[in-house]
């Protein structure tokens, strides 16, 4: 057997598992609160690495190692502030979301819960925020479908539409018919294959070079020999600040900020089975984002270390985590490892797909009060994650970088959009429909105006800007426009009672999650 074979044997395995988790939750899937949400009865465990898994695309597997073996860990600062936000996100919004959207007339969508929350009976609010997820996320998704036919490509030579069309292929079946669910029991699996690689891979890495302090002093040796070519472009690679300004710095951190408005990541808190979940959910998800973040920076200096040690200089740093795997392990080890980027890359895309189904049938169609039986509703779901599938697997026909880089671009614009608004509807009573309104399209065009503008990209990340201005004008409409509503302010008050004072797990009478 080849090594090329073991390696796609280990391969179809992993895609054979994701088939089987699909069906299972298909299974398991009966109406549109099913399809969309889980039936709001996921365990903690399974909500944290859902979210992990849907928010850590192959950026983590390939991007990040390959952005220390080249600069360093003044990098690691995007990594950092991603894992305050992610705390922040846990701890703060998880659950008051989980409780709010359940008493805002059972909201299973982010649209629908900024609707429900702000009594907006025009529905402008609603169907605008959709409208913003399904053009967002059908780019979003393209660009994964992207990196999954550039995956097997580069990994295995075969054509870049057969990859694309086979990771497109694999993932759509299991979305299509687990929904909700079945993203996010696939991801879990995807979440404990990424735990697995990232942690196994610098390991083995540092023991092979010999050790710590051996890595320490070969990624020395590597910046003093690319100095003393390079005298104008110095690197300190074992350096968290060299090389970067406080501009920069705070600019790569404030990627945390995005938590707050990515509607793939907080829909998971939606479905918990209630808010006292939300402080495993926290402990679990924060765990396995400190190790595998650790272990993808650890896997840029320990590759290096490796290389450099052999005398060996990577052409494309990003291919350190892969080049590792094929060089330290069997081949059918090495295809497992393989599988963890295709996981990275395919549970992303299947958490954006759901929400784009959600978006179309809960959010726009419903929203001009159209109304069905939840078989049709869950069959309009299906349609919808196929619809937007296709349209995102003719996108990718063509890679285009400019679709790849639309996946900061996104980032930015729903944290930019939606995260103000999120934390305003959580935290502050007075916010108005017209505000939220206001304060959207004001976060998306900053996003916009900015992002497209290279000198002020360059200066700072689109999200700050954004985040602020939409905050501002949001609290500023709000006040101009606030009228007493006494069903507003019970809702309010109830949540935040029922906040402190959330019941035990074992409590809740949700049925459990499977």
């Amino acid at each position: 057997m080849t090594d090329q074979t073991s390696q796609m044997l280990a391969i179809g395995l992993y895609f054979a598992l994701m088939l089987a988790i699909g069906f299972y939750a298909y299974r398991q899937t009966s109406d549109l609160d099913d399809y969309m949400l889980g039936g709001r009865r996921l365990r903690p465990g399974v909500a944290a690495l859902s979210a992990g898994a849907s928010d850590m695309s192959g950026w983590l597997l390939l991007g990040v190692p390959g952005a220390i073996y080249a600069t360093g860990l003044v990098e690691a600062w995007i990594v950092i502030g991603l894992v305050i936000g992610a705390w922040l996100n846990w701890r703060f919004v998880a659950p008051r979301l989980r409780t709010y959207t359940e008493i805002a007339n059972n909201s299973i969508t982010v649209p629908s819960f900024f609707e429900n929350r702000l009594r907006d009976h025009s529905h402008i609010l609603r169907i605008s925020a959709g409208v913003i997820i399904l053009v967002f996320f059908t780019f979003y998704v393209s660009s994964g479908m992207v990196a999954g036919g550039v995956f097997f490509e580069t990994s295995f030579g075969s054509s870049y539409v057969t990859g694309m069309l086979l990771v497109a292929g694999i993932t759509l079946c299991y979305t299509l018919f687990g929904g909700f669910l079945g993203a996010s029991l696939t991801d879990v699996a995807q979440a404990l294959l990424m735990f697995a690689a990232l942690v196994a891979i610098p390991v083995v890495a540092i023991i092979a070079t010999g050790g710590p302090g051996d890595v320490v002093s070969l990624v020395h040796a590597a910046d003093a020999a690319h100095n003393a070519a390079q005298p104008g472009d110095e690197i300190h690679r074992t350096s968290l600040f060299f090389g970067g300004s406080f501009l920069a710095i705070v600019s790569a951190a404030a990627w945390g900020l995005g938590y707050f408005g990515q509607p793939h990541i907080i829909v998971r808190f939606m479905a918990m089975r209630s808010a006292a979940d939300a402080k495993a959910g926290r402990r679990i998800g924060i765990s396995w984002m400190v190790l595998t973040a650790g272990g993808a920076i650890t896997t840029g200096l320990a590759g290096l270390a490796y290389f450099s040690s052999r005398g060996e200089t990577l052409d494309n740093p990003e291919t350190v985590f892969l080049r590792l795997a094929q060089v330290l392990f069997h081949p059918f080890i090495a295809g497992i490892v393989l599988a963890a980027v295709l996981a990275a890359i395919m549970s992303t895309i299947s958490s954006q797909l759901i929400v784009c189904s959600s978006a179309l049938v809960e959010d726009i169609y419903r929203a001009f009060g159209k109304e069905a039986s939840p078989t049709k509703l869950v069959t309009y779901g299906r349609l919808g994650v196929l619809t937007v599938a296709v349209v995102a697997i003719l996108l990718a026909l063509d890679p285009d970088g400019s679709i790849l880089d639309l996946v900061g671009f996104a980032w930015a614009g729903f944290g930019g959009a939606f995260g103000p608004l999120i934390l305003l509807s959580l935290f502050w009573r007075r916010l108005t429909s017209a505000g939220a309104i206001a304060g959207m399209i004001t976060g998306a065009v900053v996003v916009g105006v900015w992002g497209q503008n290279d000198a002020l990209a360059g200066v700072m990340y689109e999200i700050v800007p954004a985040f602020l201005a939409c905050a501002v004008v949001a609290i500023v409409v709000s006040l101009a426009t606030a009228r007493d509503d006494a069903e507003i302010q019970r809702e309010f008050d109830d949540m935040v009672e029922a906040v402190h004072d959330v019941p035990a797990p074992s409590e809740n009478p949700v049925r459990q999650a499977p």
